[in-house]
């Protein structure tokens, strides 16, 4: 099982998380819809193979996915779905959460994924690593993935 970023619980407190889990603790995440925080701590470069965005590298560094889960299962699936490092590759955040050295995932009540983006933007004074990743359908972030420190 993945470790859980130190900075974790803080960086949920100051987003207004209400729950936080790591991998294997997504029990008590709730089954309902809502919008969610995935901190992922990559320890070397990773290339990606999305050709849209221009095939990027991230950098290692701890990032920051905000994303929403409406479908079954909610944020309890989603998150537990993300938390797993075997898995097909089906969403953007997918090329991370399987390599990643570090991982857990908090749920933020009453906010929208960009709400949550531009929370941290502010807040955690994060930056757009890949303009565009995470956001293909979002008309209004730059992208849903924040770099939190390199």
């Amino acid at each position: 099982m993945r470790p859980v970023p130190a900075e974790a619980a803080e960086i949920a407190r100051r987003l207004g998380a209400s729950l936080s889990a790591g991998e294997g603790e997504t029990e008590r995440l709730p089954s309902g819809p809502g919008t969610y925080g995935l901190l992922l701590r990559l320890a070397e470069p990773v290339a990606l193979d999305l050709a849209r965005l221009g095939h990027p590298v991230l950098a290692p560094g701890l990032y920051l996915y905000c994303g929403s889960a409406k479908g079954p299962g909610g944020v309890r699936a989603r998150l537990g779905r993300h938390l797993r490092r075997d898995k097909a590759v089906r969403w953007h955040v997918d090329y991370l959460s399987g390599v990643a050295v570090e991982a857990a995932g908090f749920m933020v009540p009453e906010a929208t994924e960009c709400g949550l983006r531009t929370k941290a933007s502010d807040v955690l004074n994060a930056t757009v690593p890949v303009p565009g990743f995470g956001s293909s359908d979002c008309r209004t972030c730059p992208a849903h993935l924040l770099l939190l420190a390199p």
